[in-house]
């Protein structure tokens, strides 16, 4: 019991400017990936599809990324930001493309497949906080376009989530953050 407490409480985004270069391995990527599968879903959809992109791939996303936003952004375009979605792909060792694959015949509302896919991603994480790993879950406007999703090999009805960067730290790993208490957000019931 102890482990997994230490795993769950231990486990924090770290960004990829703070990624170093040492490369994260396919099979560890692969043990992430297991893990999430086994998250739970209702009426067992398993709405979760992952692409990974190492190496020129994830380079190239990037790029995809930037030009995007450069182009969907309009006045508002901001050079810097292009930049750093730029700079998150290159400081990245990988990066898994977290895609909600709607069950075709809908037996469960769609805000049931994204908690599924979202209880994925948190297994996936805290894989990668037990191997050492750093990771962040990143979203945006650009995730969600309907451009991104095709760029995947999507369909319509299927949803971009997000984007989970892959690295190692080349901080120290974050220890202190502050959570409310338990008596703060639970209500105990007993009649």
């Amino acid at each position: 019991m102890s482990e997994i407490n230490e795993v769950i409480r231990s486990r924090r985004s770290i960004y990829p400017k703070q990624f170093s270069s040492r490369k994260v391995h396919a099979e560890q990527i692969q043990v992430m990936i297991e893990n999430a599968r086994w998250a739970p879903s209702h009426r067992l959809t398993e709405p979760w599809r992952f692409v990974v992109f190492q190496d020129d791939a994830k380079n190239d996303l990037g790029a995809f990324h930037a030009a995007l936003y450069e182009k969907e952004s309009g006045e508002s375009f901001n050079p810097l930001k292009k930049e750093k979605i730029l700079m998150n792909a290159s400081k990245s060792s990988a990066i898994i493309a977290v895609v909600l694959k709607r069950d075709e015949i809908k037996r469960v509302p769609r805000k049931e497949e994204y908690a599924a896919v979202s209880c994925a991603v948190q297994n996936l994480h805290l894989t990668a906080t037990a191997f050492g790993i750093g990771g962040y879950w990143g979203t945006g406007a650009m995730t969600y376009h309907p451009e991104m999703r095709t760029y995947l090999g999507f369909e319509e009805q299927d949803e971009v989530v997000g984007f989970f960067y892959l690295g190692y730290p080349e901080i120290e790993w974050p220890r202190k953050q502050v959570r409310k208490q338990v008596r703060e957000i639970t209500e105990w019931r007993d009649k």
